[in-house]
């Protein structure tokens, strides 16, 4: 037999991590490495957080599962705090982002035929968008990478280009339901949307009696310096899709929706086994008593702020190498001149330092939103030494 017991459909690295210490990773052969992917915009809180590990382990001793069908005062209490910080007046816990796509995606479209108009089902979305990997997901995505293999897609998305806001108005036609949007594009190269592209779409959406989505997945939930990226627009989504960071590491996903918005998702119409369980609200509720004790968004901005300072400083040294610093907050990346993934495992193998790739030619730089001074220092020290060590034949113009 020649395929392995875990199914091959990721390229794993040669590191092989088995602890973890606040901003840390360490492998199977004692190396600590330092993290800056945070299991790709997932463990808010780094590997080691008291707050969170107490939480998990006082529930677990309590109670992990029962079923959907009986009441949730876990479950209730976690929503009524995101529903107190948020436009949302009602959410659906899931698993994980893909999931919470899904129930945006059946949130948008219940809107509509709950109504009665069944022909209005069709999403508009947004070239490299990244949604997950669910069949519906990726057919909500332009990528054709991931379409390979799984064909035919879902119908029901019309791809347009990010930012444009002209190309989404014109591609609304009568079965359009609404829009699917990240407001930044994680995967897709940590791309910001503008302010007139996304006040532009709530117009549109609040014109046609579209339902306007926001995959805020990887940009939500303080990676971005608010607590949700929205906020830096001054406008609100009707349904939203948030999961990383939320349980930070603990599966946890929700689809936030307005009252209006949420008009077709009555009894019956959507379900999880596991989504919701007590020991994914404790760890939520975890997370969002650290973020209000610790003040988490203030250091998002502190340090968010500092990077990307630094990292503007310092490409200028490399300009065969760097083209340009994006993002927010703590969801920054370099766009490269070569392809992103050979320089992440070239900081990765030699300078033991962690950072993830993504489209567009870009590293991601994703790390726990704890990081402090020292942790900036240690990554601009790493940085500039994988960058001086880089084989120059590598490099392209």
């Amino acid at each position: 037999m020649s395929i392995t017991p875990l199914m091959p459909v990721y390229p794993r690295t040669a590191f092989r991590p088995v602890r973890g210490d606040h901003c840390h990773l360490i492998g199977e052969d004692g190396r600590r490495y330092l993290d800056f992917a945070a299991g790709i915009a997932v463990n808010s809180l780094g590997h080691s957080h008291a707050g969170l590990i107490g939480a998990i382990q006082r529930q677990a001793a309590e109670l992990m599962h029962v079923s959907n069908l009986y009441g949730s005062p876990q479950g209730e209490r976690l929503a009524q705090r995101l529903v107190d910080l948020t436009f949302a007046d009602t959410v659906f816990f899931t698993n994980s982002g893909a999931e919470a796509v899904e129930c945006a995606i059946k949130t948008a479209r219940s809107y509509h035929q709950h109504a009665g108009d069944d022909a209005k089902f069709e999403l508009i979305t947004f070239n490299n968008a990244f949604h997950g990997r669910t069949l519906a997901t990726i057919s909500a995505s332009s990528q054709e990478k991931m379409h390979r293999g799984f064909k035919p897609l879902l119908p029901g998305f019309s791809y347009v280009e990010f930012d444009d806001l002209d190309a989404a108005r014109a591609a609304i036609g009568p079965q359009t339901a609404g829009f699917l949007v990240e407001p930044i594009q994680g995967e897709g190269g940590v791309r910001v949307a503008s302010q007139q592209f996304l006040q532009g779409l709530r117009t549109l959406a609040d014109e046609h009696d579209l339902m306007l989505a926001f995959d805020e997945v990887q940009c939500g939930y303080g990676r971005c310096g608010t607590f949700y990226a929205y906020e830096h627009y001054g406008i609100a989504p009707d349904i939203l899709a948030t999961a990383k960071g939320i349980g930070g590491g603990f599966p946890l996903g929700a689809c936030l929706a307005t009252e209006r918005a949420a008009r077709g998702m009555g009894v019956g119409a959507h379900g999880s086994t596991y989504g919701g369980n007590p020991l994914a609200m404790a760890a939520g509720e975890a997370v969002l008593d650290a973020f209000k004790a610790e003040d988490i968004l203030a250091n998002v901005r502190t340090m968010g702020a500092k990077l990307v300072a630094r990292l503007e400083q310092f490409i200028g040294n490399y300009p065969e190498l760097f083209e340009e610093v994006r993002g927010r907050g703590l969801l920054l990346g370099l766009r490269l001149r070569i392809e992103p993934r050979d320089f992440v495992a070239h900081l990765r193998d030699n300078h033991a330092l962690l950072t993830v790739s993504g489209g567009d030619q870009t590293m991601r730089i994703v790390p726990p939103l704890v990081i402090g001074d020292e942790h900036v220092e240690e990554f601009m020290e790493m940085l500039s030494a994988g960058a001086a060590s880089y084989q120059p034949a590598a490099v392209t113009a």
